[in-house]
């Protein structure tokens, strides 16, 4: 089976190493990576280019945003699935992949998703979150339930059927898409039960007021734009469930 990965980077020299080498070092033998830049002046593009053809495409130009440029990349992909991995992010051992897809062989399923696990920017010994996302069920998504954005793979021909990322939903478009492929289109899901994303602590925060008022605004248009009724009570579990994960830690997890 045959996996397209897409990194989306700008001016990504600090980490965006760590987020190859954790690709390139997986063991599926199947995997067609490809990393769209946006016109990075940082070194950005030099350490990319230095890993010649393991990077199967490579563009550098500038785009609209985070999800324009994901969607040019999953545009080009022609892997019978695609996942996505930000640059500061890494894949937490060189089996993931290779789970994955042994996962989707396994269910026949349209998506496989796992955990992930956010740390600190600068020592990633050091946890911040766990995002165990546990087992999907019908109507999940109105008990504010969804699964780590980049913590899911999907076969290619849901996005050509139901679609890219909104880029109009900003912050939203990750939970806009899954509600759409997930809830709206009733995506056969299997979960996979271990961490597989590790993410760098410091991305679009949503812990002021202001910043939780607007994602929870966004939220309401994600299901008003799939003409879909959540619960009154379904935009404020969203939020609340994350509490969760700043407390519990995955089982052997150690900061020494």
């Amino acid at each position: 089976m045959k996996v397209s990965i897409i990194t989306v980077v700008y001016n990504g020299a600090d980490h965006i190493r760590d987020c190859i080498e954790s690709i390139v070092n997986q063991t599926h033998p199947d995997i067609e990576y490809i990393i769209v830049d946006g016109k990075s002046t940082d070194g950005t593009v030099e350490i990319v280019q230095s890993y010649g053809t393991k990077v199967a495409r490579f563009v550098s130009e500038p785009d609209k945003g985070l999800y324009d440029a994901m969607n040019k990349g999953i545009r080009m992909a022609t892997g019978e699935v695609i996942g996505l991995l930000n640059a500061d992010d890494f894949y937490r051992h060189n089996r993931v992949i290779e789970n994955m897809v042994a996962t989707f062989e396994r269910t026949g399923s349209d998506g496989v998703y796992g955990d992930m696990l956010y740390v600190d920017r600068d020592d990633t010994r050091k946890l911040k979150r766990y995002w165990r996302s546990g087992w999907y069920t019908d109507n999940a998504f109105k008990w504010g339930w969804m699964p780590g954005h980049l913590s899911f793979f999907a076969k290619r021909w849901m996005y050509e059927q139901y679609g890219l990322f909104r880029t109009d939903m900003k912050s939203a478009a990750d939970y806009e898409l899954l509600l759409r492929f997930i809830h709206k289109n009733k995506a056969k899901l299997a979960y996979m039960d271990e961490v597989t994303i590790v993410m760098r602590d410091g991305g679009v925060s949503n812990s002021s007021l202001f910043n939780r008022l607007r994602a929870n605004r966004d939220d309401q248009l994600a299901w008003k734009h799939n003409d879909l009724k959540p619960y009154f009570f379904t935009i404020w579990l969203k939020p609340l469930r994350k509490l969760k994960q700043y407390v519990s830690k995955p089982p052997g997890w150690s900061d020494k």
